[in-house]
């Protein structure tokens, strides 16, 4: 296994106190200066397997998904390979792979890849598409076909124009062990314009399940089935552009975990700078009108900016949510919308209450680790955004975090650190 730490061109990874090294980038701003959408888990055989979107920068021509390995539980990675994408302006970009793992022990990573034309950003847009492993991830097949995406009224009403959407964190089991994925749908720009600032449009939390997946379908095969029943269900009301309020949606990055009682929660990233949460009694058909995510029922509201904020299950019954605990008017950041409010990233532990209105309660917060507003890589990115994700097994329980999408690191998230956070009970 490579020995990542030694490649990289400044000692500021050190920054957060990871206690993993997966890759580290050789220079500021070459071929590998952005590293996003980090998702680890453990393969069928033992090994861990990270998944990421890399290039030069966010966006450019060279986007392409990448993977390594880990023998050693964590301690050393192989150099990153190429599973999909573009490595020079003569091929096509590929971004945000998410694997699947299936009971047949076959790997899936399903992945976005351009094909020339959109109707909002060739990261949102694209054909959906995966590849897939039978010999633990360490090689891997072209699926050969475009999967099909379920069109609704947010789409361009071209059937040819691809849907504009993103998974985001590692698919999570339902009730009945189906494999859940999350994913936020941003609507064409031709059916809602985007708002004054050129940037934002209205977008929406949604999932797909993939039904038959522990089957090992070829790609032509898989059966997914497309959540919320009915379309538009999962919208958070806009702050952008209040004159346009009505019917203009920012609710994205949503995380989704099952409940003790089979129910789901949803929790999803808005621009009014507070969490907004959801829950569904019948497996993601139908829920709740989302609302604001409180600490507990009339608890203080849950306060973030416009940024992700995971919330994982952890093997022992808890939650653990990861935010940044202000509105966007904290550490010299100036709204919910400015990028630099990504920081400092704090953790809560959230704990079942089956006969409350808000299932989740949540302790008080705890600071991870902060940047100090030090900026790394070719954008000089300061933030914090949890494009991560976490693994557990035999005690050992692990943060996964792209370090201002630069420095691809992991960092123990013990029992000991988690002691202390009390949830209240009444």
């Amino acid at each position: 296994m490579a020995n990542t730490q030694l490649d990289c061109y400044t000692d500021d990874w050190q920054r957060t106190n990871p206690d993993f090294v997966v890759y580290l980038p050789r220079s500021r701003s070459g071929p590998d200066g952005y590293a996003d959408h980090f998702l680890v888990n453990y393969t069928p055989g033992g090994d861990l397997l990270a998944m990421w979107t890399q290039s030069s920068v966010e966006g450019s021509f060279d986007t392409r998904v990448v993977f390594s390995r880990s023998e050693d539980e964590g301690h050393s990675w192989s150099a990153p390979e190429l599973l999909v994408g573009a490595r020079t302006a003569q091929e096509m970009p590929a971004y945000f792979g998410v694997p699947v793992i299936s009971a047949t022990g076959r790997i899936y990573c399903f992945y976005k890849i351009d094909i020339g034309f959109s109707a909002g950003g060739f990261r949102l847009a694209g054909a959906f598409r995966c590849h897939y492993s039978d010999d633990d991830g360490r090689t891997w097949q072209e699926g050969g076909v475009d999967i099909p995406v379920r069109r609704t009224r947010f789409d361009h009403p071209d059937p040819k124009v691809p849907c504009n959407f993103i998974i985001w964190q590692n698919p999570i089991r339902d009730a009945k062990n189906r494999p859940l994925a999350g994913f936020s749908r941003s609507s064409s720009p031709y059916v809602f314009p985007l708002a004054k600032d050129g940037i934002h449009g209205d977008v929406q939390c949604e999932m797909m399940r993939f039904d038959n997946i522990d089957e090992g379908p070829e790609a032509a095969d898989i059966q997914i089935t497309w959540l919320p029943e009915a379309e538009g269900t999962l919208r958070v009301p806009s702050p952008i552009e209040p004159q346009r309020s009505r019917g203009y949606s920012i609710f994205y990055e949503p995380s989704i975990v099952v409940l003790p009682d089979e129910r789901l929660f949803l929790k999803g990233s808005t621009e009014t700078g507070r969490i907004w949460y959801s829950i569904s009694d019948d497996h993601g058909a139908t829920w709740r009108q989302p609302e604001v995510m409180r600490s507990r029922d009339r608890g203080a509201e849950m306060l973030h900016p416009a940024a992700p904020a995971p919330l994982y299950a952890l093997e022992d019954g808890r939650f653990l949510l990861l935010f940044h605990n202000h509105d966007g008017y904290s550490y010299g950041a100036h709204g919910p919308r400015d990028v630099n409010s990504r920081r400092p990233l704090f953790m809560a532990v959230g704990e079942f209450r089956p006969d409350a209105y808000q299932p989740i309660w949540f302790s008080e917060a705890k600071m991870l680790c902060d940047t100090e507003c030090v900026g790394v890589g070719p954008e000089e990115l300061i933030w914090l955004a949890m494009y991560s994700s976490l693994t557990e097994r035999e005690g050992r329980r692990i943060l996964w975090y792209p370090d201002r999408k630069h420095f691809l690191l992991g960092r123990y998230i013990t029992n000991e650190m988690l002691a202390d956070m009390t949830v209240p009970q009444t």
